[in-house]
């Protein structure tokens, strides 16, 4: 593929993304009286958000601390330093395109580090696995401690797109059946011809992308101190869990909420925040919006809880992340590391 058109299809994919974000940013303010939501923006408390912001950070430098924990079986050397900085970076990134902060993430720790890509790839691989499962067990314990609440709402969702399914049913069973016949070719070939593959270059380059993924993967597996990579994880969604709930306060409508309700926003706005678009924009505040109609909170009032929460994140992640570039441009790098994707099998095994 010739670089102007790489450049061309990466053009044409922000322009897809940011369209979406802009259509689920206008869905989400569908309806809303603005002048009433104005007026909830303007008793914004500052102090409140401030002290989130406070708590926001002290995420932040936890779960960089966890990440350099999952890389030190790969490089011992790797400083607390370099993996904050480009996992801020890599939040910066992922502003502007979606997942692809991770990708820049592994790159500027390569340049900084000399870790290969693929290997820090890996440990992204399960740090979100991680942060998966937690987000399912805190859905299981917040569905049954506020079901009377929760199951009118998940319910919802699972109704709407049941029947998106039942109206697509001969599409949907197509195109499954199409990815099984795929998948049963492929190792079928793969079966007929593995000899002949394992002669190929690019097979080997893929061969050796994946043992570098797994090393990334299975270095939770040499951790020196699990019990202090556990605590890591547990703060850091403790963090995510008083930025809502101090964030209450920053608004009078939402002033007198139960801490109950700052774990249903966590649980419904993590969901919203996981879909594929920059910065969970639109999502993020529909969801948390029709969250905190539940607990009766207008929704003008939801809305401005969700602006101010989300807007006031941003702004930190750019300021942060924006301060990590230019330290990581200030720096020089190691002339023996190449931004390269596909590593040597030696570097998989360092």
């Amino acid at each position: 593929m010739s670089p102007l058109l790489k450049k061309l299809l990466d053009i044409v994919k922000y322009v897809v993304v940011l369209s979406l974000s802009v259509f689920l940013m206008w869905y989400a303010l569908k309806g809303i009286n603005f002048d009433l939501l104005r007026a909830q923006l303007y008793q914004t408390n500052f102090y409140w958000l401030g002290l989130s912001l406070t708590i926001a950070l002290s995420g932040f430098l936890s779960r960089a601390y966890r990440w350099k924990m999952q890389l030190q079986p790969i490089n011992p050397k790797v400083t607390f330093t370099n993996t904050y900085h480009a996992m801020m970076i890599g939040y910066l990134a992922n502003l502007v395109l979606p997942r692809m902060g991770e990708v820049f993430r592994c790159s500027i720790l390569k340049r900084s580090s000399d870790i290969p890509i693929q290997a820090s790839f890996g440990t992204v691989i399960t740090e979100r696995l991680i942060d998966m499962v937690m987000l399912l067990s805190l859905m299981g314990i917040a569905f049954m401690v506020e079901f009377d609440r929760l199951h009118t709402y998940f319910l919802g969702l699972l109704t709407d797109r049941y029947n998106s399914v039942q109206q697509n049913s001969t599409l949907i069973y197509v195109v499954v059946g199409l990815f099984v016949v795929g998948g049963l070719a492929l190792i079928i070939t793969l079966v007929f011809f593995l000899n002949s593959l394992r002669q190929n270059k690019f097979y080997l380059k893929v061969e050796a992308l994946v043992r570098g993924f797994l090393n990334g993967i299975f270095s939770i597996a040499k951790l020196d101190n699990k019990p202090v990579f556990i605590a890591h994880t547990l703060f850091v969604w403790l963090t995510y869990y008083l930025m809502g709930y101090l964030s209450f306060f920053a608004l009078p409508a939402t002033a007198g909420l139960s801490p109950m309700a700052a774990f249903a926003v966590l649980v419904i706005g993590s969901l919203g925040m996981s879909v594929p678009v920059q910065g969970g924009i639109g999502v993020f505040h529909m969801m948390v919006t029709n969250t905190l109609l539940l607990y009766g909170v207008a929704k003008e009032a939801g809305m401005a809880f969700a602006l101010i929460n989300h807007t006031s994140q941003t702004l930190m992640v750019v300021l942060l992340g924006g301060i990590s570039f230019i330290i990581s441009l200030s720096k020089k790098n190691n002339p023996n590391t190449v931004i390269n994707i596909v590593a040597t099998p030696n570097e998989i095994h360092r």
